[in-house]
């Protein structure tokens, strides 16, 4: 697949979607980690999308990883605690 740019994902993800039929109005959400080219995708397969004819809103579909965010937070909460986590063996 080459670089991991925003353009590129967003190709690659509605060739998939095609694929498997879900880019016609099947596709209702994107769930992803919270990588900035995760983002830019989301915008750039809006866009991919439209010039397909399909309405796709990026800002109501892409649903970032919330509990990656509690995780992060959680773990600084406890780092300032002297909290430490299990080392692995």
């Amino acid at each position: 697949m080459g670089r991991h740019t925003a353009a590129q994902l967003a190709v690659h993800l509605k060739q998939v979607g095609d694929r498997f039929e879900l880019t016609d109005c099947r596709l209702h959400g994107i769930t992803t980690d919270n990588a900035s080219s995760n983002h830019l995708m989301t915008w750039e397969l809006q866009s991919t999308l439209e010039n397909s004819g399909i309405v796709w809103p990026a800002l109501r579909n892409h649903i970032p990883p919330i509990t990656h965010v509690i995780q992060l937070a959680l773990g600084s909460f406890m780092s300032s605690l002297g909290v430490k986590g299990h080392s692995k063996s």
